[in-house]
């Protein structure tokens, strides 16, 4: 499959809509409402450590995910892959311009995790009030749904400039809170199977040493004879293009 560049192509595509606004909006808000519950249920029982413990297995089962999640849309499908299509495009599309997630809008970038988020979150939360669970687990799930959702958000800034970082985001990035550039740019250089993960990339080490995701495409490969894009890559089509001045001038 030949990866499309959008962002010359089509640079309508990369602005948000009232659309995307509305669906990151309700990300927002189906993640924000655990949090509270879970604030409130802290305050009742006047102990913070078990939601404050949860709350970092959240964000570190997001990390976890996102990288399962790219490693899975880099190697396997199409656009024509059901429900996932569209995704698995613009992450294939990606690998030659990777410079272009810096240039799509906020809600354009989140809207598809947003979404994904909303209709996870919703029954898991009916389920937690049905249970009466306390502040633990409503912090559990607010705070690894909002990092997924917002993994795409830390991946752009994993390919931003330095200069055009936040200082707050550059910072986080430097103490290992968010993906850094550094840490990203290995997964964009040949033989583009590596560090996966991007909200933190706390996981990439591990993943890779003892070669987790090489198993997965093994197992997956004898028992249903899908070749991973890893095992032929690099292809000319996924070579890397740098942004042009003129088309930046024209985004």
């Amino acid at each position: 499959m030949k990866p499309t560049n959008v962002a010359i192509d089509d640079p309508t595509s990369l602005r948000s809509t009232w659309s995307h606004r509305a669906w990151v909006a309700s990300g927002f808000a189906s993640v924000l409402t655990p949090l509270a519950k879970s604030a409130v249920a802290a305050a009742d029982s006047g102990s913070v450590f078990e939601p404050l413990l949860a709350a970092y297995a959240g964000y570190v089962l997001a990390d976890l995910a996102s990288g399962v999640f790219h490693w899975a849309v880099d190697n396997y499908g199409g656009p024509s892959t059901p429900v996932f299509g569209s995704q698995i495009e613009a992450f294939q599309g990606h690998h030659r311009w990777p410079w272009t997630i810096t240039r799509r809008e906020f809600a354009n970038n989140l809207h598809p995790l947003a979404r994904a988020v909303i209709f996870t979150v919703l029954p898991i939360e009916a389920l937690l009030d049905v249970m009466e669970a306390g502040a633990a687990a409503h912090a559990f799930v607010g705070i690894c749904a909002g990092c997924v959702m917002l993994s795409q958000q830390f991946h752009a800034w994993a390919h931003e400039k330095a200069r055009r970082v936040p200082r707050a985001v550059a910072a986080l990035q430097a103490a290992g809170v968010l993906v850094s550039r550094q840490m990203h740019g290995a997964h964009h250089r040949p033989p583009y199977n590596i560090n996966y993960c991007i909200v933190s990339g706390a996981w990439n080490g591990v993943l890779d040493e003892y070669k987790v995701f090489e198993a997965m495409e093994m197992i997956l490969f004898f028992r249903f004879a899908v070749r991973p894009r890893s095992w032929s890559e690099p292809r000319p089509e996924w070579r890397e293009e740098e942004e042009e001045a003129e088309e930046a001038a024209a985004l």
